[in-house]
């Protein structure tokens, strides 16, 4: 049986998960998880169910049969095959630590994506995606040519039918209508310095400081920088006797699975944004199987 996931944001009212819970029992379907937040300070719910379709109705007879039950409570609701890949494009530099890390993850199936294309401001990476049977687009940003080169990336995107956009250390800055127009849909990772440490080598100014930890942040993108809504961070400790290069090897390796997990999150549809923040559910039982070892 498919396994289906529904994902409800709504204002906070008594009877909204026992709605749901009955709608989904007289369509025959069984609950297998499900995951529930209702904020106090902004009177805003949040709900992910997944479940399995017993007498085999289709995603679409579900959304459609679900108004009856929405629409009194003014439900923002989406049902999702959790069988389906979504389509990502991934965009990158000069820096290929995250980018090789999601491409490994990627082959094996431990994440529920399908990369269709990688853009990238250089030719460093070309090889390595070809390899992987991917098509590589190289699109070069100037002053002069930005408005230009974003066009060509959102016409990548467009006829990729892509559902999100992965910065995985892409090092430019995207214009403010990009990220209104990709709202929600677009995902960087950066150290989790900013904005104590901004601006050229950011590992090697926590080294002159002493910090004693590092870390990473994935967030959305919007049009004010590095402060989108956080879906997850991570840190490691440091020593006195690391050095900078020690840094930076240790933040590559937290970048690398932070973003990796932000991406499992909002492919699974457990990332929901709550104004300035989100709400991020737990995985359901199963998610992280991957579908070959190595």
């Amino acid at each position: 049986m498919t396994k289906f996931c529904l994902t409800v944001t709504c204002a906070s009212t008594r009877g909204v998960v026992a709605a749901i819970a009955d709608y989904l029992a007289r369509q025959g379907c069984n609950i297998t998880d499900s995951s529930q937040y209702d904020d106090p300070q902004t009177g805003r719910f949040f709900m992910r169910v997944s479940f399995v379709s017993e007498k085999g109705n289709s995603l679409e007879e579900l959304s459609k049969g679900f108004a009856e039950t929405a629409t009194p409570r003014k439900m923002d609701y989406e049902f999702h095959d959790e069988s389906r890949k979504m389509r990502v494009v991934i965009m990158v530099s000069r820096f290929g630590h995250c980018l090789n890390d999601l491409l490994y993850r990627w082959r094996i199936g431990a994440l529920p994506i399908d990369i269709v294309a990688v853009i990238s401001n250089h030719m460093d990476y070309q090889k390595v995606v070809v390899n992987h049977d991917i098509p590589f687009h190289c699109i070069k940003v100037t002053k002069e040519n930005k408005p230009e080169a974003e066009a060509r990336i959102m016409a990548v995107v467009e006829d990729t039918d892509a559902e999100l956009i992965v910065l995985a250390r892409y090092m430019q800055i995207l214009s403010d209508q990009m990220c209104q127009k990709m709202s929600g849909r677009i995902i960087n990772i950066h150290h989790s310095f900013l904005p104590s440490f901004k601006g050229a080598n950011p590992y090697k100014q926590a080294h002159e400081r002493g910090v004693k930890l590092i870390g990473a942040t994935s967030h959305y993108v919007t049009a004010d920088l590095d402060e989108g809504p956080i879906i997850e961070q991570d840190i490691t400790r440091v020593t006195h006797a690391q050095s900078a290069e020690d840094y930076v090897s240790l933040g590559r390796d937290v970048e690398s699975q932070v973003l990796a997990r932000a991406i499992h999150a909002h492919a699974h549809h457990r990332v929901f944004l709550n104004g300035n923040k989100t709400v991020v559910f737990p995985a359901s039982p199963g998610s992280f199987c991957s579908e070959r070892m190595g």
